[in-house]
């Protein structure tokens, strides 16, 4: 009784103190809680949820935009300021190595200054690094700027995620963190228009251009940090209950569920105060692993790793390249291409994102990397059949066959590896360590992204471009068996059932575990608190 009471009065003790919300001692058996809101108000509250979602998901439109834009410019680039091959991948490339510096800060950062502000700060950043290669009169201010705007995006790819997860319900958490991912693709489709629409300017004046219009979604984000809270779970990390419970009554739907909320999250920051590694720091922990959190980082750093190996930086930022290598000759249809392609990669985040709470993750992540893999070994055989079987087939199918080989593969992508990488490593580690190890987890995927994009030129001198795709194909098909055996289910379930899950060191096959799964790992005395 005693800890039954405990529990309920931890459950409670952030309510408004108000006698007439009291029950009477002869009151009956409590009725099943029903929401105390009108249809238009949680429609209302749907709404607010999900704008500060898009808000939040605002800063992705940089990194789309970046990786876009920069396929394009670099055409002109080159011609203007004369660079080399290797100079080109170096400029291309170096954005996803250098945004592992704001990641990896970004996490501490957030955690020390709060998730929006962490936001505004990368936003800063990417606007001064854009500016500078805006007006650079040689390759070396241009790295300048391209190196801070990497830092930038670092910052804001980070904590977007990590802030969208922790304002979610897990009704709609999948939906709502896979839209930076759309935002990506809606930059990367802004900066495939921009190269098509300036690229009539001269080649000193249109290049800058490109890269200048990059600034114009900081003005949103500004605008947005005034508009959206600051996370209830890092306001209750930093005591600031009153603040966390204000937040909680613009995203939930009754007091009730609000208090449920508060205990769940309390009690989910105060399993660091009882365990034993409290004393260690956050980033040591992560290195030297319990079995559940090494689960955790294999899922999470894996996911973000096989997202890049699989080519897919490679194929965005060189499209023009691999059009080229296809047949393509002319400038302006090398970029009207990449914009159908642009168009494809947008147009399918969004089944992804009707989808994701609906199907699950893993049905989308097998459809995802089963396709990627076909396309990919379709675009090798499409490559090389232009370069060695001419008399098999006309030139105009080759280059149709590739141009639809690229379209398949940024669409399968979207579907799953690219919306569900953020899902994933957002919802799967504990309030203790999100947002460090969602930095953590970039770390295999921006080195990957890295060094495919700094050597995709070099290696297909050797190797040819085909023979990349063939590459590319093959580790696909070995993301496939990743996704079988290392990325368990999430849907539906709260981000502290899905610890629990981790921590239950049970095998699931495929990576799935029910629900049902995780009751009995919970203690009695908890039982009583609600963990949706």
């Amino acid at each position: 009784m005693a800890e039954a009471s405990a529990a309920v009065n931890g459950r409670n003790k952030y309510a408004v103190l108000d006698r007439s919300d009291e029950p009477e001692l002869d009151a009956g058996p409590p009725e099943p809680r029903k929401s105390s809101v009108s249809e238009s108000e949680r429609r209302r509250i749907e709404r607010f949820v999900y704008t500060c979602a898009i808000f939040a998901s605002l800063n992705a439109i940089l990194l789309g935009y970046d990786v876009g834009v920069m396929s394009g410019a670099i055409i002109y680039i080159q011609k203007d300021l004369h660079i080399t091959e290797f100079q080109q991948e170096i400029l291309v490339g170096c954005l996803s190595v250098v945004s592992l510096l704001g990641s990896l800060s970004g996490g501490r950062t957030s955690d020390a200054i709060g998730r929006k502000w962490t936001m505004g700060l990368g936003a800063i950043v990417f606007q001064a690094g854009a500016a500078i290669m805006t007006f650079a009169p040689s390759f070396t201010v241009l790295m300048i700027g391209r190196l801070l705007a990497g830092v930038g995006i670092g910052f804001g790819a980070m904590v977007s995620a990590v802030y969208i997860a922790e304002i979610s319900p897990a009704s709609a958490r999948g939906t709502l963190t896979s839209l930076p991912e759309i935002f990506i693709n809606l930059g990367i489709l802004l900066g495939y228009v921009s190269n098509y629409a300036f690229s009539g300017l001269s080649e000193h004046i249109n290049w800058r251009i490109m890269l200048g219009v990059g600034i114009l979604p900081s003005v949103f984000i500004g605008f947005a940090l005034f508009v959206i809270p600051e996370s209830p779970r890092w306001l209750m990390m930093e005591k600031r209950v009153a603040e966390a419970r204000a937040v909680l009554l613009q995203i939930s739907e009754s007091e009730t569920e609000v208090e449920e909320r508060l205990a769940e999250i309390e009690e989910a920051a105060g399993l660091m105060k009882s365990m034993k590694s409290e004393d260690k720091a956050v980033w040591r922990e992560l290195l030297n692993p319990s079995p559940a959190v090494r689960r955790m980082l294999y899922a999470g750093c894996g996911i973000q790793m096989f997202q890049q190996i699989t080519g897919i930086d490679a194929t965005v930022y060189y499209s023009p390249a691999i059009f080229k290598d296809a047949g393509i000759k002319s400038d302006q249809e090398l970029l009207a291409a990449t914009v159908a392609v642009g168009f494809t990669k947008t147009m399918f985040i969004l089944v992804a994102i009707f989808l994701i709470d609906k199907v699950g993750r893993k049905p989308l992540l097998y459809v995802s990397t089963v396709g990627m893999t076909i396309c990919l070994f379709l675009l090798g055989i499409a490559l090389t059949m232009q370069k060695h079987a001419m008399g098999l087939m006309s030139p105009r199918f080759g280059i149709d066959l590739a141009i639809f080989a690229v379209c398949g593969n940024v669409a399968f992508f979207s579907i799953g590896m690219g919306p569900i990488c953020w899902v994933l490593s957002s919802e799967i580690f504990p309030l203790r360590l999100r947002a460090q190890a969602s930095a953590l987890g970039q770390v295999g995927g921006r080195v990957s992204s890295g060094l495919v994009s700094m050597s995709f030129l070099s290696m297909a001198r050797v190797i040819s471009v085909a023979g990349m795709f063939f590459v590319f194909g093959l580790l696909s098909t070995i993301s496939v068996l990743f996704v079988y055996y290392y990325v368990p289910e999430t849907k539906g379930k709260t981000l502290e059932q899905i610890e629990i899950m981790f921590e239950s060191g049970k095998e699931w096959k495929g990576g799935e575990i029910e629900l049902e799964d995780t009751q009995h790992l919970i203690p009695d005395d908890k039982k009583s608190v609600s963990l949706g």
